[in-house]
């Protein structure tokens, strides 16, 4: 089973802990994980959890940090969500997640 650190969304926009602090982060993370719970209908640990939803959770956590900066601060969460995240795209094959509808 695999583990999201702060790190791992860190990395993903290539931000430092003087940057962003562990706690919004982890606010972050956790808003991830609630999401694909909803998703798959099940529940999700972000802390104990399938590579795939390892790498579902840290995009997405990512993506919601850069959207807030954005709000605050438009000429950081552009470009953190432009660069970064593009350069991600390139490397990481795309999400495998199953999910039925209702």
């Amino acid at each position: 089973m695999a583990s999201v650190t702060v790190d791992d969304v860190r990395d993903v926009i290539n931000i430092s802990s003087a940057e962003v602090p562990d706690t919004k982060i982890l606010k972050m993370l956790k808003r991830a994980e609630v999401t694909l719970e909803l998703e798959l209908g099940k529940e999700i640990n972000y802390q104990n959890c399938t590579d795939t939803e390892k790498d579902f959770i840290t995009v997405l956590a990512a993506i919601r940090l850069c959207h807030s900066r954005f709000k605050s601060r438009p000429d950081l969460g552009q470009s953190c969500l432009c660069s970064s995240l593009r350069q991600r795209s390139q490397t990481v094959k795309p999400f495998n997640l199953h999910v039925e509808k209702f």
